[in-house]
């Protein structure tokens, strides 16, 4: 059972799952499927309609499941997304966890994210030894995820064979509007702003084949590292402007400037009634200056390999291109 199964990194993990032939469950909380996975491959999957949140539903959608994937998260960096982050990522987790527990499920992968192990400004490289530090660069949302990975740990203490993976920054095709793939929408209408900041960044196929081969691996106890590459914001953004044949971002956004640039993204999104393009929270995250080393995953997956960045990114801009009419 996948939750989560119609965000983006779920959906994903579902699409490796049904092409390797694995039976599927997935829970949803209504609306439609993803557009971004064929329909072949949804249709295959018995999709079960409830949230992290429903303790009876979650009962009902684990019964007879042999192994779970828990990507069920809230992704934003919106002041007014707080309590639903701490709902969806701590509490809902901590049920999953339980019910897990209490079916015996023989297998358990957790979606965490790099986020959890804290973010600094010292320019360090960050492994699975890493400890949680408090700082001014942990947003709502790494917050979250670390009380969410907290309940994991708990679980594995109480005997659950669970692993955690850490993803990065994921990139692909997904929903411009949601999640990471709001970075492509960004870089479509040409935010001018760009730092110098560092971070890490995945290929969305690439976690979604990592994780489901930890899956399938007899690891327990052990968290994982996803990361392709480590990029400069600023490369990113002009990767995919080039990719989108659109202007590359022109504006260094010194922290003076980047105070000022999100408080006038939150205006203009008064205004529009759009989300904003920059929040506080991004805004500090993209002034940091973090590097995340995969080693312990190539070590665990010998002949596993990232896509390179630029591969990634090109691929998704063509893709978002020939949506274009309905995006």
């Amino acid at each position: 059972m996948v939750t989560g199964g119609t965000g983006f990194l779920g959906a994903y993990i579902i699409k490796e799952l049904v092409e390797k032939g694995y039976a599927v469950r997935a829970i949803r909380r209504g609306g439609g499927l993803p557009a971004f996975i064929p329909p072949g491959v949804l249709q295959q999957v018995d999709w079960v309609t409830c949230n992290v949140l429903d303790t009876l539903g979650l009962e009902e959608a684990l019964e007879d499941v042999d192994a779970v994937v828990h990507a069920a998260a809230k992704v934003s960096f919106q002041d007014r997304d707080r309590h639903e982050l701490f709902a969806t990522n701590v509490e809902g987790t901590a049920n999953i966890v339980n019910m897990a527990l209490t079916q015996n499920v023989k297998r358990f992968v957790h979606i965490s994210s790099v986020a959890s192990l804290g973010r600094t400004n010292q320019g360090e490289t960050v492994t699975e030894k890493k400890s949680w530090e408090e700082s001014k660069y942990n947003t709502s949302y790494a917050i979250s995820k670390f009380r969410g990975e907290v309940e994991v740990w708990r679980g594995i203490g109480e005997g659950l064979p669970a692993l955690i993976v850490n993803p990065s920054t994921i990139l692909g095709y997904g929903d411009w509007n949601s999640s990471s793939c709001a970075l492509f929408r960004n870089a479509f209408r040409e935010f001018p702003w760009y730092t110098e900041g560092v971070n890490g960044f995945v290929d969305v196929t690439d976690a979604a084949r990592a994780i489901v081969s930890l899956l399938e691996s007899d690891t327990t106890g052990e968290r994982y590292i996803l990361n392709g590459d480590n990029w400069t914001f600023r490369r990113l953004f002009e990767t995919m402007a080039t990719g989108f044949g659109k202007k590359p971002p022109s504006r260094l956004a010194t922290p003076v400037l980047a105070a000022a640039a999100w408080r006038m993204e939150k205006l203009k999104s008064l205004f529009s009634g759009q989300p904003s393009l920059l929040t506080r929270e991004s805004a500090r995250v993209a002034q940091s200056s973090t590097y995340f080393d995969n080693g312990k995953l190539l070590r665990q997956l010998p002949g596993f390999q990232f896509t390179p960045l630029e591969e990634s990114i090109g691929k998704a801009c063509n893709a978002y291109l020939q949506q274009l009419p309905g995006i």
